[in-house]
Order: C-alpha cells, then structure tokens, then sequence
C-alpha cells in the first residue's frame, strides 16, 4: 500500500508526522513526499524536504491515497491548483485526505459540495471560490471520515491519522489504542495550582 503526502512551502510539521511515522513503522506502509515542481521545501519549523517526486506526477494508479498537509501556503495565491489530481484520485475511489489549510483545496476542488466535511472553520471555507457545501461542514474538533474523503482541522493531526487508517480499511482496535496514547494529553483538563 502507498500513500502520497503532498507538502508546500510552509507546511505545517506536526499534521502529517504522526500519519508518516506510523505508516511506515507501524503499518509498513510506503509513503511516498510530492511537492510542487519536484522542489525542496521548508516546513514552519524550519526542517527542509527534499520530496521523492513532484506532484504533477502522482497518479491513483500508483497510490492508495493523496494525503494533502495544511500549512501557510494554502490561504495565498502561491498555493498550488491541485483540482485536476484531487478529482482523479477521487474518481477512481482513492482516499482524499486534506488536514488544516489544506482543506481550502478540497474545497476548491468541489469534492467537499457533496459529502460531510470539516476544517479550521466554516467561514475560511466560505471565502474559497465554487465552494458550496455548507450544508455539509461539521464544526468539530476531531477528524471527520465521510466514506474514502478525510477532513481535519490542523488541531486534530491524531484522529485524521486514525480516520485515514480507516478509511484505508487499515482501522483495529489496537491501532486506535496506540493512536490515542498521543491524544492522551487531551483526554483531562490538568488541575490549576
């Protein structure tokens, strides 16, 4: 099984890490980085990426899903029209995750008119030209699976790991266990002193 991690200039580091490490140490999974234009790019953190091939050259063929990272790019004119790809994965019935920002081009795209979604916020996904899908915007914290599309908010980098598990038929019930270990912090409100 292969994934295809789509990162850009400024992604965000934390919402595709956890999906990397444990389909590649846990799963045994390849996971495979695309960037536009082939080019090294440069996380917020500041850890640079030389991609494995540029994204023009990703096709459902070759991939189990396209995994689209968030990150400052996405809310600017440099972001990268992926509309074409993310229909063609879609099409053929590929998982289409987007995480944070990069649910603007999800939104772009039309896939997000039609099925339960969510993101940062409504309103960011309002301002996307052709976007139509209101009606289908869950405001919540954690992940949304709807059928092979995967959604997040960039807060929600644990639960869209596990979502696109599932949505990859790879979902258990020890898998959720040891996903959860890192949402653990979460789960209780420390007490003030």
């Amino acid at each position: 099984m292969r994934l295809a991690i789509v990162l850009t200039e400024g992604f965000a580091d934390w919402e595709c890490a956890l999906l990397m490490a444990t389909a590649r140490t846990e799963l045994g999974l390849d996971v495979l980085i695309a960037t536009p234009g082939g080019t090294v790019v440069t996380s917020m953190g500041g850890l640079h990426i030389t991609p494995h091939l540029p994204t023009k050259t990703l096709a459902p063929a070759e991939f189990d899903a396209l995994v689209l990272c968030g990150g400052s790019t996405w809310e600017t004119a440099a972001a990268p029209n992926l509309t074409a790809m993310i229909h063609a994965f879609h099409g053929k019935d590929r998982v289409v995750a987007g995480i944070c920002g990069a649910t603007l081009a999800l939104a772009a795209s039309g896939i997000l008119n039609e099925a339960d979604h969510t993101g940062n916020s409504a309103e960011s996904l309002s301002a996307v030209a052709g976007y139509r899908g209101h009606q289908h915007y869950c405001d919540q914290p954690q992940a949304l699976r709807s059928g092979r599309l995967v959604t997040a908010a960039g807060t929600a980098p644990v639960s869209f790991t596990a979502e696109i598990f599932h949505a990859l038929g790879l979902g258990s019930a020890a898998l959720d266990d040891y996903l959860s270990l890192y949402a653990k912090e979460h789960a209780v409100v420390p007490a003030t002193r």
